[in-house]
């Protein structure tokens, strides 16, 4: 983890209890609209994994399902290895507070090979982070949103929809004040694209994420070279319909390289 200081290392921070029971506490720096940003609780139940004494490898995946709305205050953390291969692990951790658990996540961590690479996907087409100013978030925004610097090329909230996709938004961003990129900062700046419920069409309505997928593509020490550096977000909606949308997303380093995947559903409400 970076600096104690920063606020998202706050936000993120726990404290061990007894084997793979932490303590932690919500941050109103990342207050969402009810309850924590879910970037930041992923990030958190992956922290509980990865603070494990029992962990191997690094992160290869995490899929964080929001059950309930998460009260401010003190919660638990609870993470533990339910399979462990010879160069793989399958975690399961969970947030508690009370008696109930608000939030789960399985995990897969591994030991990386070098094995042959290729990426299908392509590159956005991006003026460089330093041509782009800040985008001012509009009156009435989450306070998490603040703890961004959002540069957006297309897709802001409250702007024009692209004419080739009206759900789609690409941006440079990293954590304000900049923090070296690593595992626990990725995982949520994967969560940083706003509901494409929002981007698709100008009428807010109650909306909560149900499930959310991350997948790693870059291993730690890849991130550790890319500094405090901005990245380039790209996300877009696929279906609406029924009370449900899904979106998907891909985080990119300056110089091409593909660092995360991410898909989510998300319920709302007419």
């Amino acid at each position: 983890m970076n600096s104690p200081s920063h606020v998202f290392d706050q936000a993120v921070s726990l404290r061990p209890v007894i084997g793979g029971v932490f303590s932690g506490q919500t941050s109103p720096a990342y207050q969402n609209m009810v309850g924590p940003f879910g970037g930041v609780t992923g990030a958190t139940l992956l922290n509980a994994v990865l603070s494990h004494d029992e962990l191997l490898g690094e992160p290869v995946s995490l899929t964080v399902h929001f059950a309930a709305p998460i009260a401010e205050g003190e919660f638990e953390a609870r993470a533990r290895p339910i399979r462990t291969n010879r160069s793989s692990q399958h975690w399961f951790a969970e947030l508690v507070q009370g008696a109930e658990v608000v939030a789960f996540a399985t995990a897969v961590t591994a030991k990386g090979r070098d094995t042959w690479s290729t990426t299908d996907a392509s590159f956005p087409e991006a003026p460089a982070a330093e041509e782009v100013e800040q985008t001012p978030m509009r009156q009435g925004a989450p306070v998490w949103t603040r703890c961004y610097d959002m540069r957006f090329i297309e897709g802001a909230l409250g702007g024009q929809p692209s004419e080739n996709h009206p759900s789609e938004s690409l941006l440079w961003m990293r954590d304000e004040p900049p923090r070296p990129l690593d595992y626990l900062s990725l995982a949520a700046l994967c969560d940083v694209f706003f509901p494409r419920i929002y981007i698709r069409r100008p009428k807010l309505v109650p909306i909560g994420t149900v499930a959310l997928t991350t997948y790693f593509h870059a291993d730690a020490e890849q991130l550790r070279q890319l500094g405090t550096a901005h990245v380039l977000g790209h996300a877009r909606g696929l279906h609406f319909g029924k009370g449900f949308f899904d979106q998907s997303a891909e985080v990119w380093s300056a110089d091409g390289r593909l660092l995360a995947t991410s898909h989510q559903v998300v319920y709302f409400k007419e």
